[in-house]
């Protein structure tokens, strides 16, 4: 996928921050934000992600993130005659509505660019559509290798699909160095079925038993269970040291509390879709001692990321950034430094398209998450993964590393 926890922005920092007042929560309508320029032409970049149900913080911050870096161009007029808009649609977390949605999105001739989607699950089924429309779509959470490499591992699907996060390839392979370093030699993985998890469980797997850990057990679980008594029981018999989940919070929360009052008494780890606030939550005290992985560097622990919290904050956004804030940002970013270029001579956003996925392909800034560029696979060139540990009912960062 899938932080989640965003810093509190001291005074002295708002003050240093943009001034973006009026730029909070519209809901899930198409949001023009920052100067309209009067007689300006319109360009839309979409925004497709869980607006509602259980994953919509993360979708929200996802949104917000888009809407700012939109209302920054337009404040700055970085596309001379041409305003900006942010096109909101709510995939639910689910395939079938996510394909809705993009299709709703290409029909639209202003959108020339999409940030979204938030499950690799969802972008398998939205990435064909947005390809067959030629428009960009840049996701700041997907991390299933097959999306920008194929089944082979080295073919890439559509070449209208990027990603600011990296995958799930360096994410399990650290995650399994990690759970290693913390002296947890053996390990039973659980996975909840779907693309994010199963690959997630994959890969980690691999490098686990590489790095001299043994897998004394391998389940799975429905994605829409809530008892996990069962899985536990099979579970708990081969005394792992550890249990790797690959899934995300909302289950892996009641999981984590119900293997302890089970008797399995060992830490949950999982990959960057648990790594929120309501994972703690839903786990209650005893997921203290618990581990994850997540994509990049803590927001808060660099300059830029600083300051693009400061600027979140003075926008005074209903939702926070959350964990793929600074993703969205740096995607809607790499869109709109591709659209100076595209819409430079164009008549209308949508003969645009082919122009803006050649441009996004050879960006390259400084943005929140590191240097904002693209490989041959769309892949980011940033590959920095950082292991977390749950102390006293929060997330702690114990260590970053770049991966490449």
């Amino acid at each position: 996928m899938a932080q989640r926890s965003v810093m509190t922005v001291g005074a002295s920092l708002l003050v240093a921050s943009l001034a973006l007042a009026g730029c909070g929560d519209r809901g899930d309508e198409t949001s023009g934000t920052g100067d309209t320029g009067g007689d300006a032409k319109v360009a839309k970049i979409g925004v497709i992600a869980p607006l509602s149900g259980d994953l919509s913080a993360l979708g929200k911050g996802i949104q917000h993130s888009v809407e700012l870096a939109v209302k920054q161009a337009n404040d700055s007029k970085a596309i001379p005659g041409w305003t900006l808009e942010v096109e909101a649609v709510d995939d639910e977390g689910k395939a079938e509505v996510g394909k809705n949605g993009a299709t709703k999105l290409a029909a639209d001739d202003q959108i020339v660019g999409v940030v979204g989607n938030l499950n690799s699950s969802v972008s398998q089924q939205t990435q064909p559509v947005f390809a067959a429309a030629n428009i960009t779509q840049i996701s700041p959470a997907n991390t299933g290798p097959s999306l920008t490499r194929g089944a082979d591992g080295n073919t890439r699907p559509y070449k209208t699909f990027f990603r600011t996060c990296t995958t799930d390839i360096a994410q399990g392979g650290f995650a399994a160095k990690f759970l290693i370093e913390q002296g947890i030699k053996t390990v039973a993985t659980i996975h909840d079925k779907k693309t994010y998890g199963q690959g997630l469980v994959q890969y980690f797997t691999e490098a686990y038993k590489a790095a001299g850990g043994t897998v004394v057990a391998a389940e799975t679980i429905n994605p829409d269970e809530s008892n996990y008594a069962p899985v536990v029981s099979k579970v708990a018999p081969s005394k792992p040291g550890a249990v790797f989940y690959g899934g995300e919070y909302p289950q892996a929360g009641p999981l984590s509390k119900q293997m302890k009052a089970g008797g399995l008494n060992v830490p949950l780890m999982g990959g960057d879709g648990i790594y929120d606030p309501k994972f703690i939550e839903l786990a209650g005290s005893t997921s203290n001692n618990d581990l994850a992985t997540s994509v990049g560097e803590p927001t808060e622990n660099t300059e830029a990321g600083k300051k693009f919290l400061a600027e979140y904050e003075a926008a005074k956004f209903a939702e926070p950034a959350a964990a793929y804030g600074g993703y969205s940002y740096d995607a809607a970013n790499a869109i709109i430094e591709a659209l100076k270029t595209s819409l430079k001579d164009a008549e209308d956003a949508k003969s645009a398209r082919q122009a803006t996925v050649d441009a996004v392909g050879k960006v390259s800034f400084d943005g929140v998450t590191g240097k904002v560029s693209f490989d041959e696979f769309g892949d980011t060139l940033v590959k920095v993964i950082t292991g977390y540990k749950v102390e006293g009912g929060k997330w702690a960062s114990v260590k970053s590393e770049n991966v490449s």
